[in-house]
């Protein structure tokens, strides 16, 4: 099975589009750096000093709004987060204008994670169909290896593969944002709202779980786009259809669950972990529990039919 998966990297790593693709979060990095950093001088002037005063304004027409909700109102969890959070930052003196520093530039960045899930897609989805477009599929299977060790190998490289690109960028995004912007001063602790009330966290603790939770969606969809390209052998069909939930499918997911509570059966509505750590999910009553569990059960549908319809299938090209 190792050396099934080091050939797999050695093919990834040969091909002139995998540099372009690590060049690409290079670049983009960057680009994003210097326009932080262009636009730090008119943040900084631009930030109220007098935030006590305004938080409090604020929070109290929230509090007026938030009694005029139902219980089930969509609405209602964000204003109760809002509420909680400036209430704390007005105790603890914790101004919401946070200076620039690697902490924030790191999750600014973190928007790249799309063009992450973007490679790790067209990865997964060209590492079985290429086999049989280019006609080579006969002789990786005369290879004295099972064809489920065989499939199994080109999955696990293809999510490798995604996680080496995930790490690159968060390496890259810490790497400039501490040239650019430091470790900044004073408190630069996470304020995040768990279980209905607000609790400091680690930034550095709380970007790792920004980066790593964020990929999971990443890593489903790539999941199902190996998936596709090995049922219809079509790496064109997998990547748009992965693409397109790609970009919709968590808008769409959350329109549904403004009006259906089975909404939380569907994939995307469990993909967003982050939730859990900022304390909103999308529907009423899910848990992380609960996502890990329908994470699992789509996991498993999609590697299933994988290996089913790989190990069975006449291979003809």
């Amino acid at each position: 099975m190792l050396k099934l998966i080091q050939n797999e990297w050695i093919k990834i790593i040969k091909r002139p589009g995998t540099i372009v693709m690590i060049a690409l979060i290079v670049l983009l990095v960057g680009v994003m750096g210097t326009f932080v950093k262009y636009n730090e001088n008119k943040k900084d002037q631009n930030a109220d000093k007098n935030w006590k005063q305004t938080l409090q304004i604020q929070t109290a027409e929230n509090k007026k709004e938030l009694k005029s909700l139902s219980k089930k109102d969509p609405q209602r969890p964000y204003l109760e987060k809002t509420i909680a959070m400036n209430e704390y930052r007005m105790e603890h003196n914790i101004s919401p204008d946070e200076k620039t520093n690697v902490w924030t530039f790191m999750d600014v960045s973190s928007s790249l994670i799309i063009l992450v899930g973007l490679f790790t897609i067209i990865v997964s989805a060209n590492i079985v169909a290429s086999e049989f477009n280019w006609g080579t599929i006969k002789l990786l299977l005369i290879r004295p290896f099972s064809r489920k060790k065989i499939i199994m190998s080109k999955y696990i490289t293809s999510i490798l593969f995604g996680f080496a690109m995930l790490f690159i960028l968060f390496l890259v995004s810490n790497l400039l944002g501490l040239v650019l912007f430091g470790t900044g001063d004073g408190n630069t602790s996470y304020l995040a709202y768990v279980d209905g009330h607000v609790e400091e966290q680690s930034r550095l603790v709380y970007s790792a779980k920004l980066y790593l939770l964020s990929f999971i969606e990443t890593f489903m969809l790539a999941t199902m786009a190996f998936m596709v390209s090995t049922v219809f052998r079509n790496n064109t069909i997998a990547i748009g259809i992965s693409i397109l939930l790609l970009t919709v499918g968590n808008t769409v997911t959350a329109i549904l669950a403004g009006f259906f509570d089975w909404t939380k059966f569907i994939l995307f509505a469990n993909t967003n972990l982050m939730l859990y750590v900022n304390g909103t999910p999308l529907v009423e009553g899910m848990t992380m529990t609960f996502s890990v569990i329908m994470l699992f059960v789509y996991f498993v549908i999609f590697l299933g039919l994988s290996l089913v319809v790989f190990s069975k299938r006449d291979v003809t090209a």
